[in-house]
């Protein structure tokens, strides 16, 4: 229940705190007074959108914070799942709404998200506005009222749930049946995708070892003649010594003079190992020049060689490890075709199950629709009756069809103004205030089905003047006898009816519009009562009727 409204630069409202009982609250106030910015307020602390036009101009942001008592226990699930502490059954839920743009929302001063505002908003306060009885017009929308008011939600989740695994498994065959054209098209492409990857007999790394041969190979005169020339140097040839004779003969001759100069034995064994050293460097260079003398026609086979694998890499590419990804994928893809008409009729066979499974569900639906249909029609009827509407027959037109979302059935609402006259759509002969009264009777019928403790209605009274008013007054009394009611009127025949009576005033300070919300006493009532009737000019006369309304009300 809501218990108090914090507003602070709202609109026309500077600052006001208002509070209110469990019953019924009823405001009113002269037009353009700032009622509707109330309910934009209270709109706000349920997570519903707002914009930075609704700060009063010069501030920098409006505040709306309100305290909810005995929270019910859809309100504590929801905040349980959020993560949201609360003590004594209470919450306190606020918005900040800045003046350049965006808001923060909190609950019990944890900032929330409008989503998770929103959604335990719902619990809390359920608003009917003057256009919500726009409803009633949209025909579509009538099987949604009718589903609510026969609790049939959880059976409708279900066929809906079983609805869109039918819609995903025909989805699922249309995409494999594919035409047998492009498909032996396709087969054929991926055949010479398949075949021109294996012929190449490739690996992940042959590309890199082909490259380093290559190179190698184009290289191979020059290295040769170079690798050659150094050997000839180091064992000679036929026309000259080389490195390793020459210093073979250096050391011969200091081993012919060594006696005479014993220091020279160090200078012969070094020689004798160079030339060991220059020897084993002439072996290593002939080794190299083994591998370096590549044949023309392995160069060729090199040569033509990485051709292909650059060529394959250009088209599948850009590296051999996507190139051989490719491949799999070509051979999964063409495994899939040869195989998905065997893939098709498992679907087939499971659609069928699927298409018998939502059928039945939608006609056990139809079946649960039909017989709300009746204590529906019977509710709302003895509503509309004592709304002052005793020639008003409702009927629920209820027509099968083809399976949808929603089931089988097409459903609604129809009504008939006057005796001897057939239902016809409610949008076609409905007037305004008729529509008011039609939407206030669905929602005392559906209020039982639900346990959001607070109902708000916004000018329930469009439309509507007299006896009519009179009976709507009593309808709100009487549902608030259960619920928190708020309701906003211009008519004083719902005004009497208030357990608390809010007055909206507008007035100017200091060259600016300033909006104040106060609860008046009974001869402030009985003053707002009579202007409500008569308009400003009240004498005495008005006064004394203002007050038998108020004290018959109270009876």
């Amino acid at each position: 229940m809501l218990k108090e409204l914090y507003i602070e630069n709202l609109a026309v409202i500077k600052k006001a705190t208002i509070t209110f009982n469990n019953n019924l609250n009823v405001f009113t106030g002269e037009t353009g007074a700032g009622k509707s910015i109330l309910i934009n307020g209270i709109n706000a602390v349920l997570g519903q959108r707002t914009t930075k036009d609704i700060v009063r101009s010069g501030c920098d942001k409006a505040v709306v914070s309100a305290l909810f008592v005995s929270i019910t226990k859809s309100t504590k699930d929801k905040l349980n799942d959020s993560g949201i502490t609360y003590d004594n059954d209470e919450i306190i839920v606020s918005r900040e709404i800045f003046a350049d743009g965006g808001s923060v929302a909190r609950i019990n001063s944890r900032p929330v998200t409008v989503s998770i505002l929103k959604e335990i908003g719902e619990s809390l306060i359920n608003i009917h506005g003057q256009h919500d009885s726009q409803i009633l017009l949209k025909s579509e929308k009538h099987i949604e009222i009718l589903d609510s008011f026969g609790e049939i939600e959880i059976a409708l989740a279900d066929y809906q749930n079983c609805f869109k695994m039918l819609q995903e498994t025909a989805r699922e065959i249309n995409k494999l049946t594919i035409n047998e054209n492009e498909k032996a098209y396709r087969l054929s492409e991926l055949n010479d995708k398949i075949t021109e990857i294996e012929a190449l007999d490739i690996d992940e790394e042959e590309d890199s070892l082909i490259e380093d041969e290559y190179l190698i190979s184009k290289n191979s005169v020059k290295l040769f003649e170079g690798l050659n020339n150094a050997y000839n140097f180091l064992s000679g040839n036929d026309d000259f010594d080389g490195s390793i004779v020459i210093t073979d003969n250096a050391a011969e001759q200091i081993n012919y003079i060594k006696e005479l100069m014993p220091q020279l034995d160090d200078i012969m064994q070094r020689l004798k190992a160079a030339s060991i050293e220059i020897d084993d460097i002439a072996a290593e260079i002939s080794h190299i020049i083994s591998k370096t003398n590549i044949s023309p026609e392995r160069f060729d086979y090199i040569s033509n060689r990485r051709e292909q694998i650059n060529k394959i890499k250009r088209k599948y590419g850009p590296e051999l490890s996507d190139v051989l990804t490719n491949y799999n994928i070509f051979v999964a893809e063409k495994e899939h075709l040869e195989d998905n008409d065997n893939e098709i009729e498992i679907l087939k066979v499971k659609k069928a199950e699927l298409l018998n499974d939502v059928t039945i569900k939608a006609k056990a639906l139809s079946k649960l629709r039909e017989e709300a249909s009746e204590k529906f029609i019977n509710k709302v009827t003895d509503e509309l009756t004592f709304l002052d509407m005793p020639n008003v027959k409702l009927a629920v037109s209820h027509e099968k069809g083809k399976l949808t979302i929603n089931g089988m059935d097409n459903i609604e609402l129809l009504i008939s103004s006057n005796i001897g006259e057939p239902p016809k759509p409610i949008s076609k002969i409905a007037s305004g205030g008729e529509l008011s009264r039609i939407m206030l009777a669905l929602k005392n019928v559906l209020a039982d089905k639900d346990d959001i403790p607070t109902l708000i209605f916004d000018e329930i009274d469009t439309g509507v003047s007299g006896r009519a008013a009179q009976k709507i007054g009593i309808k709100l009394s009487q549902i608030s006898k259960n619920r928190q009611v708020l309701c906003v009127t211009h008519l004083a025949q719902i005004a009497v009816m208030a357990d608390t009576h809010l007055y909206i005033e507008k007035n100017v300070v200091d060259n600016s519009t300033v909006t104040k919300v106060n609860e008046l006493s009974f001869d402030e009532r009985k003053s707002e009562i009579a202007r409500i009737m008569g308009g400003t000019n009240i004498n005495e006369t008005m006064l004394k009727s203002a007050e038998e309304l108020l004290l018959s009300a109270k009876k």
